[in-house]
């Protein structure tokens, strides 16, 4: 079993496109995959559930059977930052709940796990005088590997290494990167930013992802084209 962790330089960088035709790819191996999203901000209710666009993307491409529940355990109605959306609730974000709900993925026994985070590494669950926790905690806790997907627009070098640092900084493995363009709008010289990244960052780039101008082509169809463009050999799968 392996799991992995997709953070990302910033929020609105591709994450859950990303995650989805990774493990869109891995089922094309034959894999089995489960999904996880922990935290979700931003939901619509349905019935007696609060469901979240991406977690239920993630829902549809794993093949796990999972409830969008267990895929998606803390959803919050405001599409603000968790900890504000939880608090304005009072509800509390905690470290264990988010692991019960990882231990319950686990125990799919599934050949890979894939982790969405929130946001980007530092996503605070709670902010207060005594203690700060962050989602990052929760990936130190449970030892997964991450996953660096780069939002491809000005100031991603920046950003790239930072989250890099701090990943490394925090004791765990960065294992591959995906350079996302996330928006229809191309960065400039994007062929001289991504080889300065492919120089900058020592773990390899999986996949360089275009963004999917065409309007005619489904959502679905853009994930299945992306997990094409995935190169899995470097995660020894």
């Amino acid at each position: 079993m392996k799991n992995y962790f997709i953070t990302a330089t910033d929020t609105d960088a591709g994450k859950t496109f990303v995650a989805c035709a990774l493990i869109q790819a891995l089922a094309q191996q034959s894999k089995s995959v489960a999904a996880y999203k922990p935290i979700a901000a931003g939901c619509q209710q349905v019935g007696e559930l609060l469901i979240n666009e991406d977690a239920q993307l993630l829902s549809q491409f794993a093949n796990c059977n999972q409830t969008i529940s267990e895929v998606n355990p803390i959803a919050l109605i405001d599409a603000i930052a968790p900890h504000i959306a939880a608090a304005n609730i009072n509800r509390e974000l905690s470290l264990e709940e988010i692991m019960l709900g990882f231990e319950h993925v686990l125990s799919i026994s599934a050949d890979i796990n894939i982790t969405e985070g929130a946001g980007g590494w530092r996503l605070p669950l709670n902010v207060n005088a005594d203690k700060t926790t962050f989602l990052s905690d929760f990936a130190i806790q449970s030892q997964q590997d991450v996953i660096l997907v780069v939002n491809m627009k000005l100031g991603c070098l920046n950003h790239a290494l930072l989250t890099y640092q701090a990943i490394i900084a925090d004791g765990l493995q960065c294992v591959a990167w995906v350079a996302n363009s996330a928006t229809d709008e191309t960065m400039a010289n994007l062929a001289e930013n991504i080889a300065s990244l492919e120089q900058l960052l020592p773990m390899p780039k999986i996949a360089q992802l275009s963004y999917y101008h065409d309007p005619a082509i489904s959502l679905h169809d853009k994930i299945c084209a992306a997990a094409n463009e995935i190169d899995l050999t470097p995660l020894g799968i």
